[in-house]
């Protein structure tokens, strides 16, 4: 159906543009009251900018044609990033561009005191990021007194980015009478609480199918090996060859990394993440709308709300954190009726998180390998065949400078040119290891097009193969899972170019294709990691066995009979006479087993009495009991080492020198101190090495030394 009428200047415009025939959320907000709050929920790239647009119009413009002179803003946008909000920005002036409306956008990373000028110039719409609409409103740039609508554009995505502080207070600031526009992809429970609280008696509009992913994107998941994604992004970008691509990763490095790498094979490219100044965003977002560009990598900055033209393919390069960045992301394709690709490159280790997040998402993705390189040269002929520069009148010019190089040349050789100059745009394609295709080629003998192929190798069985040796062994967890993919790394192989991989204690031995082994060499000459060493060497002998899987030390017994649990023959277990009540134990051991102890019993048994100053014979220990006078400490134990109590062999009596310190009362520890030297009995000596007398208050700690 066509545009319903809204105001005469903006019909105008939409007309200009193209604008024939609403989306379903345009068509929605427009049939709703008109003055009422509205809390709406649309897929990403659905229109909802030309939606609260024209959803603005009653409110500011009313009856009348163009608006009065700038002064405070009408109305503020708020959206979650700077690209968002120049992108508002940039729609909301041409649709109220013949009602002389004034725009001004705000947002982080561009010159603040520009902006500050901008506003005092006044506007009648204000778009900006929550930040730097708070900033300037603090700092006495921005009025909001006078405002009439206030809208939040992708709010869900201001809250998780962790906004609510900045909006709250911005909706504080505003005038309570004001209309309240929310714009989210979902409604969760904080959106709804927000719109409770912020508006009254809101609309609320979804145009969202439920459990429906978006009808205009086709999704695909590409199953990649783990060292094998950067290749598979150029397969990717060569089958596809939409006129603009979008390629995600999770992190900065890695898009500085996968820019430059796209960059050297020959593709068009440009980066965008939030290290980038403003004026650099901005021309990498400006190179892929002009068409200089034709593959942006971006951080998730980039998931939100942008609208490129073209934009065919979205290339997730890593996995996006959830069901949100998944949809987010694959939403800058299929806009505004136009089709587009969603293809997600999946490793084997990642799988079955993918399927959890496409079956959480509804969303039914066509599995298979990655493009092949003979994929990729049969669609170059079919798109070379088809390419309308051959199908296009040509000027008279052109016809007559073809003329003559058919005089000079033969068609096939014109032809042949012609093919090399195509071909010189377009990157090579790389060989990537698909290992569900190379399985069915091992089962069938045949390729995926049918024809004859030669089987997989079984490498563990044998092959013309090169042993190489790595510092790794079980002592180090060694483990095939991991290995293995550390090997492709270091080596730049693939799983195919590996055979047999052999463990052993303190390193691991395996297989490389006599293919690869130039390669794994140069690889490995080039500088590996930190206290990594791999060189070759021989296949392992008969004798050399590998490691257990997990290191236990066999047992002591191993190999004989288990002792018997029979516990007939043992005596009869009696217990111990009481104890005396303090709990300690007045066990001596005598110098022959007693009576009572048979077999191997301890020969331990009480005393019938303290012993007496003599030591008992047989050089025990030289016990005595504290006489009454002593006062024995509290939780001490009432017996004290008596000093070389006559031991054959024994250490004269010892006594502390006349200049030492006091000897302690009773009850106190004993002094302790070792000389060193060996030299006994010790005394302080000073810095020359001769005695002197303690100082006051640092008594020095002597104990008796044992015998």
């Amino acid at each position: 159906m066509p545009f319903p009428a809204s105001h005469p200047a903006l019909d105008r415009a939409l007309s200009d543009r193209g604008y024939a025939e609403p989306t379903p959320v345009q068509a929605a907000v427009l049939e709703a009251e008109q003055g009422r709050d509205l809390l709406v929920s649309a897929q990403t790239g659905s229109g909802k900018t030309v939606a609260f647009g024209l959803a603005l119009a009653p409110t500011l413009l009313g009856e009348a044609e163009r608006f009065d002179q700038a002064a405070a803003p009408q109305a503020l946008v708020i959206a979650p990033t700077r690209e968002l909000a120049l992108q508002v920005a940039s729609e909301l002036t041409w649709l109220y561009a013949a009602a002389g409306a004034r725009v001004v956008a705000t947002v982080g990373g561009m010159d603040p005191r520009a902006e500050r000028r901008a506003l005092e110039r006044g506007a009648h719409i204000v778009v900006g990021t929550p930040g730097r609409l708070r900033d300037h409103v603090e700092r006495g740039g921005l009025d909001l007194s006078q405002l009439q609508a206030v809208v939040l554009d992708e709010a869900d995505e201001m809250l998780d980015m962790g906004f609510q502080e900045d909006l709250t207070f911005l909706l504080d600031a505003a005038p309570a009478e004001r209309r309240t526009l929310l714009f989210s992809a979902t409604l969760a429970r904080d959106i709804v609480q927000l719109a409770k609280t912020y508006q009254r008696d809101a609309v609320r509009i979804d145009t969202t199918a439920s459990n429906a992913p978006h009808g205009d994107i086709e999704y695909k998941a590409i199953r990649v090996a783990p060292n094998e994604v950067e290749h598979a992004v150029v397969n990717v970008l060569r089958y596809f060859e939409a006129p603009g691509a979008l390629v995600f990763a999770n992190t900065r490095e890695r898009v500085k990394h996968l820019t430059a790498s796209l960059r050297e094979r020959g593709f068009s490219v440009v980066g965008l993440s939030g290290e980038l100044t403003q004026g650099q965003r901005s021309e990498a977002l400006q190179a892929l709308r002009d068409g200089h560009a034709r593959v942006c990598v971006a951080t998730d900055v980039a998931a939100r709300g942008l609208d490129l033209p073209d934009l065919g393919l979205v290339v997730h390069a890593e996995i996006p954190v959830n069901k949100a960045g998944l949809l987010h992301r694959s939403g800058r394709t299929g806009r505004a009726g136009k089709k587009g690709v969603s293809v997600l490159l999946v490793s084997y280790t990642r799988r079955r998180k993918v399927e959890l997040m496409l079956q959480s998402a509804s969303i039914q993705a066509e599995w298979s390998g990655p493009p092949s390189a003979e994929e990729i040269r049969a669609k170059d002929r079919q798109r070379m065949l088809t390419d309308p520069v051959l199908t296009a009148p040509a000027d008279e010019e052109s016809l007559e400078l073809g003329r003559a190089l058919l005089e000079k040349s033969s068609a096939e050789q014109v032809a042949a040119a012609l093919i090399r100059l195509y071909r010189q745009k377009l990157p090579p394609p790389e060989d990537v290891y698909d290992d569900e295709r190379m399985k069915r080629q091992q089962q069938t003998g045949r390729n995926d097009k049918g024809q004859a192929d030669v089987p997989f190798t079984d490498f563990a069985r044998g092959g013309d193969m090169a042993w190489f040796r790595i510092n790794i062994g079980r002592e180090k967890n060694a483990d095939p899972k991991w290995l293995m993919p550390m090997i492709c790394r270091l080596g730049h192989v693939t799983k195919r170019d590996i055979g047999t991989i052999r463990i052993f204690d303190r390193d691991t031995k395996f297989e490389i294709t006599r293919e690869a082994e130039a390669k794994f060499n140069a690889a490995i000459a080039g500088g590996l990691e930190d206290g990594i060493t791999i060189e070759t060497t021989v296949a392992p002998g008969p004798k050399e066995k590998p490691a257990p899987r997990w290191d236990k030390p066999p047992r002591a017994n191993a190999g004989k009979p288990r002792p018997s649990r029979d516990n007939a023959d043992k005596p009869a277990w009696k217990p111990r006479e009481d104890r005396p009540d303090a709990g300690k134990k007045p066990w001596v051991k005598r110098d022959a087993p007693s009576e009572a102890a048979t077999g191997d019993k301890k020969p331990w048994v009480k005393r019938d009495a303290p012993s007496t100053d003599t030591a008992p014979a047989g050089g025990k220990k030289p016990w005595v009991k504290r006489t009454e006078a002593d006062a024995t400490p509290p939780g001490k134990k009432p017996w004290v080492k008596k000093p070389y109590a006559g031991k054959p062999g024994a250490k004269p009596d010892w006594t502390p020198p006349s200049d030492a310190s006091p000897a302690p009362s009773a009850g106190d520890k004993p002094w302790k101190g070792k000389p060193k030297g060996g030299d006994r009995p010790w005394a302080p000596k000073d810095a020359r090495g001769k005695p002197h007398a303690a100082k006051p208050g640092k008594p020095f700690k002597k104990k008796t030394p044992r015998g």
